[in-house]
């Protein structure tokens, strides 16, 4: 069975920093873009941010210049260091991976269970 274990959210002041961990385990052949994702009630979950394997990125502008990902491709984990946070960066934030788990040939998308960011003061 795959899961993907999210950690790291919290309560933080505006301007202050945060790192979200995710680490997608189980009986996993491969994994091909990973990224984190959030949403807020009411609206509809958004992109924050994506890798590739090979270490290729994309960002939402609202995050750009202040969030980056980055991956661990032998321990499966992706991380999300988000600093100059603000409260519009208030959400659930979950972690997504497109992988081939053990005894399947295809590529599925999985989610995390999500881990609450709350920015204020």
């Amino acid at each position: 069975q795959v899961q993907l274990v999210e950690s790291g959210g919290g309560l933080v002041q505006p301007g202050g920093s945060l790192r979200l961990s995710c680490a997608a385990t189980g009986s996993i052949v491969s994994i091909d873009d990973m990224g984190w994702y959030r949403q807020v009630p009411g609206k509809t979950r958004e992109l924050v941010a994506t890798i590739t394997r090979s270490g290729s990125t994309t960002y939402a502008d609202s995050v750009k210049g202040r969030f980056t990902i980055s991956r661990d491709n032998a321990k499966n984990t992706v991380y999300l260091q988000m600093n100059s946070l603000k409260p519009e960066d208030t959400a659930v934030y979950y972690c997504n991976a497109v992988l081939i788990r053990s005894g399947s040939y295809r590529w599925d998308n999985y989610w995390g269970q999500g881990t609450q960011v709350t920015v204020s003061s």
